[in-house]
């Protein structure tokens, strides 16, 4: 069996029935254990509209939680869930000075199937306003600088840093966008063939474009990106089946022609998501470098 750890290798195990005792076998990555990492903390608010949400609190090692630049790390999915347990990217940005902030907003899985389907229909909607609720906890408990606030993540995690930026503008010092969804339209329009087997379920989740459509450009960050103050980072992969590089074309030129502050850096050979491992360190490295500058948080060269 294996047991998981937040601030420390997972490790196997073997249990000998006929003896009843448990004997550990090897740690799964023992170099983790020559590292000061952080516990991640559960934590729970109340909505605005009195929804209880749980999430996790990741705080740098050895810093008081006070006043401190902190990351809202959005999964993506949207239907599904960050759980207990070591993270790399979590730990890569605590190491860094940031606390980390992760919520599992209404639409995410394993709180049953009412707490999921109150995210039908809100995207940048109701599951945006729990994103900004628990950014208003953070800062409410003195742990989070209000003016040291960045949204970041990758899918839904994404198109959710672009809602940020553009339906919340004065909330957040800078966004970073991976593989976000920019326009909800053509977004579900350019689904890949094997999506369309769940298309209906997609459609009751999220819009229809053909019955819906004016309310799917409501939710488009790509419709308001006149409303962006902040600095954007947008990473894409020219690969991407699922989220085109087309949503990266939109939102990158619709920032350039509003004279916004941003970066745009594509990967030729990657498709949803950083899977190679030397685009995964450059990522890392163009993530780290940008939020120092915005935040203020440690960077290494």
């Amino acid at each position: 069996m294996t047991v998981y750890f937040d601030n420390r290798s997972s490790a196997a195990y073997v249990y000998h029935r006929d003896e009843q005792r448990v004997e550990k076998i090897f740690d799964i990555r023992p170099e983790l254990n020559e590292y000061t990492l952080a516990p991640m903390i559960p934590i729970s608010y109340e909505a605005r509209d009195g929804l209880a949400i749980q999430g996790y609190l990741t705080l740098p090692p050895g810093v008081l939680p006070r006043e401190l630049p902190l990351v809202l790390m959005v999964h993506g999915g949207p239907w599904s869930r960050d759980m207990w347990g070591f993270q790399g990217e979590v730990q890569f940005l605590a190491n860094r000075g940031y606390a980390v902030l992760q919520v599992n907003y209404r639409g995410s899985e394993g709180y049953g199937k009412d707490f999921l389907h109150l995210g039908d229909k809100e995207w940048g909607g109701k599951m945006q306003d729990d994103l900004t609720d628990a950014v208003s906890w953070a800062v409410e408990l003195g742990i989070a600088d209000p003016e040291r606030i960045a949204i970041f993540g990758w899918s839904y995690g994404g198109y959710a840093a672009l809602a940020g930026a553009t339906f919340t503008p004065d909330l957040y010092a800078c966004a970073v966008s991976g593989i976000g969804p920019a326009n909800l339209v053509t977004f579900i329009e350019t689904v890949p063939p094997y999506w369309r087997v769940g298309q209906e379920n997609f459609f009751r989740r999220v819009g229809n474009p053909e019955t819906e459509r004016e309310f799917l450009l409501s939710r488009s960050p790509i419709n308001f990106v006149d409303r962006i103050r902040i600095p954007m980072f947008l990473i894409y992969g020219a690969n991407d089946p699922r989220v085109k590089l087309s949503e990266g074309e939109q939102i990158s030129a619709a920032l350039e022609e509003a004279g916004i502050e941003y970066e745009y850096v594509v990967y030729e050979n990657e498709g949803h998501g950083m899977t190679r491992p030397e685009n995964r360190l450059d990522a890392c490295w163009r993530v780290e470098r940008f939020l120092a500058e915005h935040l203020g948080g440690r960077y290494e060269e």
